[in-house]
């Protein structure tokens, strides 16, 4: 157990008995672990690292969702912080720990990690320092995946009382989506991807794909497709300066991609859900 969870649990501990959603550790100055909805068929409520920008509110706010090998803190620490500093109330989700997983890139993720999002953006839309109407769903890999699911036009977005404004995806799986997006979408991934295919990705934007699913060119909000030339599946992980090969696939960070990606990031969340700072 890593130094953040042991002070997490022993938080909780102490705090036990204490309503869902109320602070539970202190990780670090400016990021807190907080605890929200229970998942199905668990009896510990999900938990993530909540940050707040400076200055008065309510802000708009992102949900980040992990890839396939967890690492919440690490995605804090990577996009979290950085995106708090842009004006962003910033939510980084543990879907695993509740659940007693550690990593699902060969298993596979159970059903309900889908709700996960929305289990999110329900805590937030409580609190006084969040603009309910302007929150975002951010994922990576299998997090993107989720990030995609909870914005595609069906029954998972269609049931939720609170909704997502905007989506953003790093290098998701878009085989088997139809592409017809309720929200402004945005798609980052890189052209060497040998796991997420790009190829996918462009299929899903021109609203066909390799299992003959199709969508009218009218349907759906429009999707943007951001393709890193050079660029691999992990592309902004750091600790992938040197590659690795993962079940078969290469993973590698890319200075380039990361920085672009950065940029265009920001001006996406700007446009869409914008900064405090921002006229509406």
């Amino acid at each position: 157990m890593t130094n953040v969870a042991k002070a997490a649990a022993f938080a909780t501990a102490l705090l036990s008995g204490s309503a869902a959603g109320c602070l539970v550790a202190q990780a670090q100055s400016s990021a807190t672990v907080v605890e929200f909805e229970n998942p199905l068929a668990s009896t510990q409520p999900l938990q993530g690292y909540l940050r707040q920008p400076s200055g008065a509110g309510p802000s708009p706010a992102v949900v980040l969702l992990h890839s396939c090998n967890g690492n919440w803190q690490r995605l804090d620490e990577r996009w979290g912080k950085r995106i708090a500093t842009w004006g962003y109330v910033t939510l980084t989700v543990d879907s695993f720990g509740p659940r007693g997983l550690t990593n699902t890139c060969s298993s596979g993720a159970p059903v309900d990690l889908a709700r996960d999002a929305y289990r999110a953006l329900n805590f937030l839309a409580q609190q006084p320092f969040v603009d309910p109407s302007r929150v975002a769903v951010l994922g990576f890999s299998q997090g993107a995946w989720q990030a995609l699911s909870s914005v595609e036009r069906g029954i998972l977005e269609q049931t939720s009382p609170n909704k997502f404004r905007a989506a953003v995806a790093f290098y998701p799986h878009c085989l088997g989506f139809k592409g017809n997006m309720t929200v402004p979408t945005l798609i980052l991934i890189g052209e060497l991807d040998d796991w997420t295919l790009a190829k996918e990705c462009r299929n899903m934007v021109d609203g066909r794909d390799d299992w003959g699913i199709s969508r009218k060119s009218n349907q759906g909000v429009p999707i943007k497709l951001v393709v890193y030339p050079g660029a691999y599946h992990g592309f902004d992980a750091s600790n992938l300066k040197t590659p690795i090969q993962l079940l078969g696939h290469h993973l590698e960070f890319n200075q380039s991609a990361t920085d672009q990606s950065i940029t265009a990031l920001q001006a996406f969340l700007d446009a869409t859900i914008g900064r405090r700072d921002q006229v509406r």
